[in-house]
């Protein structure tokens, strides 16, 4: 290099190590520029046990352990996180759930720095696990397996009769824009099939 140079030649047609990406869908999760709907490798129970421990790490704190968008940080006051069990959700493609942790989405910062892409897909395997657990059927189980309702196994375990109640926002939940407005982030899909968008704040944050 010649001297004072910060930087050597630039040769052309070459990749610099670690950055060829040459499978472009593991790393993008779009196909012909759409998100797709496919695992780009095989989804074991290793894979999804991957998944769910980072899961817990990084996506718990705003989207809960059941990832319901209730989560400890949506529950001191930060902007609620998406509820995976929503009809938008559930039918959205799994490129999309691993778009938003690479780019990040609406007050959802990105996550590529922190969750590698092999990472991202094993969440993206453990979310429609959890998506499953809440909307599963008995024709889902192996044949001449037991089903239990989740009632049961609340009881079960102890847990209080409230378990079993309907999801509520956190009465601290605010969306935390200066209109204290969805503003159009996240889109909601009706049972109908219809998108709309959420124009004003949940009931407890507009009495604050």
């Amino acid at each position: 290099m010649p001297m004072g140079a910060r930087f050597g030649r630039r040769w052309e047609n070459t990749v610099a190590r670690g950055q060829l990406h040459e499978d472009s869908y593991f790393y993008t999760g779009l196909q012909d520029g759409k998100e797709g709907n496919v695992m780009p490798f095989p989804v074991t129970m290793a894979v999804l046990e991957r998944g769910q421990e980072r899961y817990n790490i990084y996506c718990t704190p705003c989207h809960s352990r059941v990832g319901n968008g209730e989560g400890m940080i949506v529950e001191r006051g930060y902007r609620p996180a998406g509820n995976f069990h929503t009809p938008r959700l559930m039918a959205a493609p799994l490129g999309h759930f691993f778009n938003v942790m690479t780019h990040g989405y609406g007050a959802m910062p990105e996550y590529a720095a922190q969750v590698a892409p092999q990472d991202r897909w094993a969440i993206v395997a453990y979310i429609k696990a959890l998506q499953l657990s809440q909307d599963a059927k008995d024709s889902d189980a192996a044949p001449g397996a037991k089903v239990d309702s989740l009632a049961n196994l609340a009881t079960q375990q102890g847990l209080d009769a409230s378990f079993m109640g309907e999801w509520t926002m956190p009465r601290t939940a605010v969306y935390g824009t200066p209109n204290n407005q969805d503003n159009g982030i996240p889109e909601t899909v009706t049972p109908g099939g219809k998108s709309t968008t959420t124009k004003s704040a949940p009931a407890a944050a507009k009495k604050q």
